[in-house]
């Protein structure tokens, strides 16, 4: 089933691409493989998929050592919520995060890329529709967030969202490209299994699909 959603997304991200005269390669789909086992994941490895997100850290580095060994090729994003106690252990599985939100992880995650001696792109989450529930910085917020990680030396590739529920998701979109253009970045990771579609008509560079890949969850 998954090799099949996945040759169906793959050419729906590219007709939504050209339809926005975009290059099809210029937007990631990142499969988002939280809560799912190991046997779940691998069809998509073998059908030549490499780039996975995940939630929580704990649960990555319970499957994901053993997938990585087997396809070392593999990319593995952070897409959930990161504590600073566990920011070593991010930099040491992911390839990039993307819920960079407040200043006292900035400080974690450049000490940890200083002790690791490597560094990890990263995304800003902003709290784009000023929801308590949710993580990311607010939008008022943001310049100076992204003046103190780029200060500490933090690679900023873009700004990440998820827009409230149950409402038209573009204008929260097409606000955070604008944020984006207004602070010099390029990368957007907007847009899931309900919405990536819309997501990029408006400029994501990355989009998180999970459902749409794996099926609803059991």
């Amino acid at each position: 089933m998954a090799g099949t959603a996945l040759n169906q997304i793959a050419d729906d991200i590219a007709r939504n691409a050209r339809i926005a005269r975009r290059k099809p390669e210029d937007v990631t789909l990142i499969a988002i493989s939280k809560t799912r086992e190991a046997g779940e994941i691998e069809p998509l490895l073998q059908e030549g998929h490499r780039v996975f997100g995940e939630n929580r850290v704990q649960e990555a580095q319970g499957k994901w050592p053993e997938l990585k060994a087997r396809y070392p090729d593999v990319k593995l994003h952070l897409v959930g919520q990161l504590q600073s106690n566990k920011a070593e252990d991010a930099v040491a599985l992911f390839d990039a995060i993307h819920s960079l939100d407040r200043s006292s992880l900035v400080k974690a995650l450049a000490k940890a890329f200083e002790k690791a001696g490597r560094t990890v792109p990263c995304f800003v989450q902003v709290n784009i529709g000023d929801e308590d529930q949710k993580g990311g910085c607010a939008i008022a917020d943001l310049p100076a967030l992204l003046n103190e990680a780029r200060e500490a030396g933090i690679p900023v590739e873009g700004l990440m969202c998820v827009p409230p529920a149950d409402v038209e998701a573009a204008p929260y979109f097409a606000l955070l490209a604008k944020l984006a253009a207004e602070n010099g970045l390029s990368g957007l990771s907007m847009g899931m299994s309900g919405d990536f579609e819309t997501a990029i008509m408006l400029g994501a560079t990355h989009v998180r699909v999970g459902t749409a890949l794996f099926g609803a969850r059991d």
